[in-house]
Parts: structure tokens; sequence; C-alpha cells
């Protein structure tokens, strides 16, 4: 267990301080905001890569707790270790930040007043979501989970560039881009609709992933 969380931990922390840190620099450097959200989008997808490669045989490579949520749906975790993991996770996404404000000689904390607030902002969280769960699971089901580390950094980086959100899909990350005062932060007064997109996304997500893997009756007029 203490390796799983170690792992849990340290990836979601390494993947916090890639979207803040990119964030932080891209604001530093220019303000032209094509250019920030490629270097963002870049850095996660190198990022995810990395730690899911690493992590995935350790712990599963989690880094969200929806992804959690959704393996103990399936009674793939228990709810103690889930719980645990989704500690690791939040735990992990804020000293990402933390260190991130650091590294730029920032303050440990600061309040993020990027206000991300609009329907549209949620529907696309709901989408991007929705797609991060699906992939996950039918990548699972297809017994091809070892492709993971290159499926769901080019869903993210699809989703970066194609949502309007920029595809957050994550609520410990959401949380912890609270803390920075940069082109990748979010307001605190906008994170409860971003989280509640993202829970229906992850449960309709988990419902196109179980339409679609369902076993056919053999009474089933269409087959």
């Amino acid at each position: 267990m203490v390796k799983k969380l170690s792992a849990e931990f340290l990836g979601s922390l390494l993947l916090a301080a890639s979207v803040v840190g990119s964030g932080i620099m891209v604001t530093i450097l220019t303000q032209d905001i094509a250019i920030q959200l490629f270097v963002n989008t870049i850095t996660t997808v190198f990022m995810l890569f990395i730690i899911i490669t690493l992590f995935s045989p350790i712990s599963g490579a989690h880094f969200n707790p929806l992804v959690t949520a959704a393996e103990l749906f399936y009674k793939r975790i228990s709810i103690k270790e889930a719980g645990f993991y989704v500690l690791a996770q939040v735990l992990g996404t804020a000293s990402g930040a933390v260190l991130a404000n650091l590294m730029f000689n920032k303050k440990a904390i600061e309040q993020s007043t990027y206000t991300r607030s609009g329907n549209y902002l949620f529907l696309a969280e709901v989408v991007a979501t929705a797609g991060l769960l699906m992939i996950i699971l039918l990548l699972q089901h297809q017994k091809r989970g070892s492709m993971a580390a290159v499926v769901v950094p080019a869903w993210i980086g699809a989703a970066y560039i194609f949502t309007s959100s920029t595809s957050f899909a994550n609520p410990a990350i959401t949380l912890a881009r609270t803390l920075s005062e940069s082109f990748s932060g979010i307001s605190l007064k906008s994170v409860p609709l971003f989280i509640l997109a993202q829970c229906i996304g992850a449960v309709l997500g988990v419902l196109i992933a179980s339409l679609l893997t369902a076993q056919k009756k053999e009474e089933d007029v269409f087959a």
C-alpha cells in the first residue's frame, strides 16, 4: 500500500507541477494566448506520458479521484484503498502547485483570480471528463491498458485544444490550480461548477463504456 500511495502522490505532484509550472512560465514569457495554450498543453501531455509509463505498474496511475471512483465502482479497489488514493492525489497535486510556485520565486500559495464560469465551460468539462473515463475503461476492457500512456495523454492534449475549458477533467488538479495566479489557474469560486461538471462527465463516461462493452444477449433482435 505504501508503494501505491507513494506512486499516486508523486505522480500527482509531478502532474500538477507541470501544469502549474508551465502556466507560470508562459505567463512570464508571453501574452500570446495561443502560445500559452500550446506550451501548457505539450508540457502536460509529456508529463502524463512519463508518469503513466512509470507508475502504472505500481499503483495503476490514477492521479485522479474520478478514475479511482470508477475503479471503486467496478470493485477493483476497496473503499479504504480508494480513500487513501484520493487523499494522496489531493495532497500530491497541492504539493505540486506549491512546488511550481516556489520554483518561480513566487509565494508558496497564491490565490488565483482567474474566473472560469459559464454554461459552455460546464459543458466542456462534462465532455472532457466523459471522454477520459470512457477511454480508460475501454482500454481496460480491451486488455490494452499498456496503451494508456499514449492514448490518455493524446485525449487530454486534444481536449486542451478543442474544449473551451482546456480540459481540467480532474477534481484534484482543479483544486490545486486555485493555488496559482497564472494562465493555468482558476478562482476558488469557479471550482464547484467545474467539479460538478467533472462528476457528471465521469458518470457519463462510465455509462458509455458500459454500453459499448455490454455482453450481447441471445434474444437481442439487433444482433
